[in-house]
């Protein structure tokens, strides 16, 4: 009878065990130095070897050469540990057997002594999900077994484990197994098996596994069963529903394009070919994770899994864009991942997503924007002194006779000078204000301030060479009956002095010199 991968490559000893040397280096000094434990706790996230290393203990105590770190594995207790069928070697799936009335038999099965071997040993699967009344049922027991019993409890969720349970017991934190470790195995059984097989295909494999042995182990029977003798990437990404580095990566393209038409006939292939989009797009996340730890990390063998070809490959994209840029795509990516859980409309939400996207690489930070604020009134200045490109041979100009003087010559200048730029609206809001000169200050009352550009006022400046000056409007009347209000402060008290004089509020007044600080809260009152 055919024997999975994942069965037929399980470790029977030590030296097998894939990673894990934390545990594997504990368990051997405690039984060379027989300081064995009664209780045991093995938590992990799945295929990480909690199980296999609870039977290679049983193997390794009950071994007739034992107890040993290296058992024989011919004696009757080791051919029946490994096969599973050992009557000192008691495996209880908690799933199943949760209950008090389980916990009971239990109770009364450690009274008596093994069979034939030295230990009896309990292996409890998936101990978290125990009843917590079961777990009081076994709790005596497991403080003060008889000196036969050991006990060994596998889960998943270790915060499951009542503390009462766990203080009786050793705990070792089983890790998930590295990229290269399993693809190093992978590549093993591939030989022994005969397989001929891809690099990228067995990376595919190793991804799909996510740290855990026997899933990667698992995929690998299912790409045998399905591809034969020769694994090639593009099968196995068919076989297993994954996206390759191309087809993520035509979603960067679009990105860096600002192509919002792109991602929707992205979204339009995945649909015509029968792709999930779910999973697609959790897909998506990973690819950007990946992105944004070789953009922070580079090229990290531990922080992203992949051959060394994807590895090089996610390095020239994520040279594309900003650090900032890939942790706001990521951050979307997960969101629109959640979002489609409960969707009833996946491909509307997939293509709303994908264009939120293309937005959100247009933005730009705060610093940027006061950066450009700031910049304004000199970028305003290089425009207006730029030469002007050659006027078309047109009808003799009739220049207007030149202006007078004095603030109100100065005034009529300028909103000449907005006719001729074409700024008609700015002008005429120019000629119907009031302006008051005062030293390098040009202030303008007007009823209309929001039609009062101060860049252009300095453009206008700037053509006619009047100098420069600090452009400031005043909302009133321009005969002056509605004087400018006057700049609140905030009363001088000891908290206003110290957030008037924080460098960021002194930065702030600065880039925006009309702005008022009317209130100071003392949050901690």
């Amino acid at each position: 009878m055919y024997q999975v991968i994942a069965r037929k490559y399980r470790p029977q000893t030590f030296t097998e065990l894939v990673s894990q040397e934390h545990v594997r280096t504990t368990i051997e000094n405690a039984i060379a130095q027989n300081r064995i434990a009664h209780g045991y706790i093995f938590s992990g996230q799945r295929g990480t070897g909690k199980t296999t290393v609870a039977r290679i203990l049983a193997r390794c105590l009950n071994c007739a050469n034992g107890p040993t770190t290296t058992p024989c594995g011919v004696c009757a207790s080791c051919v029946e540990i490994a096969a599973g069928n050992s009557p000192d070697v008691i495996e209880i799936d908690a799933a199943s057997n949760r209950g008090i009335n389980e916990m009971r038999e239990l109770r009364e099965n450690v009274r008596y002594r093994p069979a034939r071997d030295r230990y009896k040993v309990f292996i409890i699967d998936e101990a978290h999900q125990i009843t917590n009344e079961a777990f009081n049922a076994l709790l005596k027991t497991l403080e003060e077994p008889p000196e036969w019993v050991i006990f060994v409890l596998c889960t998943t969720e270790a915060h499951k484990i009542p503390a009462t349970i766990a203080s009786r017991c050793q705990h070792f934190s089983f890790r998930s197994v590295s990229f290269e470790e399993v693809f190093a195995l992978l590549e093993k059984i591939c030989r022994e098996e005969g397989i001929e097989y891809d690099a990228e295909a067995l990376s595919v494999l190793v991804q799909a596994g996510e740290g855990s042995v026997r899933d990667s182990e698992s995929a690998l029977d299912q790409a045998i069963a399905c591809c034969g003798n020769r694994l090639k990437a593009e099968d196995v990404r068919a076989l297993l529903g994954s996206f390759s580095l191309e087809t993520l990566g035509a979603v960067t393209e679009a990105l860096a394009a600002g192509d919002s038409a792109r991602m929707l006939a992205i979204v339009d292939d995945l649909v015509r070919n029968g792709h999930h989009l779910q999973h697609f797009v959790r897909e998506l996340a990973r690819y950007f994770r990946n992105l944004l730890v070789s953009k922070i990390a580079g090229d990290n063998r531990r922080l992203i899994p992949g051959s060394e070809q994807e590895r090089a490959r996610l390095a020239d994209v994520a040279a594309q864009f900003s650090e900032q840029d890939l942790t706001r795509y990521l951050q979307l990516t997960l969101d629109l991942f959640r979002d489609l859980q409960f969707s009833l409309q996946p491909r509307l939400h997939l293509e709303l997503g994908l264009i939120r996207l293309v937005e959100a690489g247009r933005l730009v930070s705060i610093e940027q924007a006061l950066a450009e604020v700031g910049d304004a009134p000199a970028r305003a200045a290089r425009q207006a002194k730029a030469p002007a490109p050659p006027a078309k041979p047109a009808a003799p100009e009739v220049r207007p006779p030149a202006p007078p003087a004095g603030p109100q010559g100065l005034k009529a200048r300028i909103a000449a000078a907005l006719h001729e730029m074409g700024l008609a609206f700015t002008a005429d809001a120019v000629e119907g204000s009031q302006m008051i000169e005062s030293g390098n200050e040009l202030k303008f009352v007007t009823a209309m301030p929001l039609a009062m550009n101060p860049a252009e006022i300095e453009q206008a400046l700037a053509k006619i060479q009047a100098g420069k000056f600090r452009i400031k409007i005043v909302e009133g009347q321009p005969d002056g009956a509605a004087a400018e209000p006057e700049k609140r402060e905030p009363a001088q008290d000891e908290t206003s002095r110290r957030a008037l004089e924080h460098p960021e509020v002194k930065r702030f007044r600065e880039v925006f010199p009309d702005s008022e600080v009317r209130v100071v809260r003392n949050l901690k009152e």
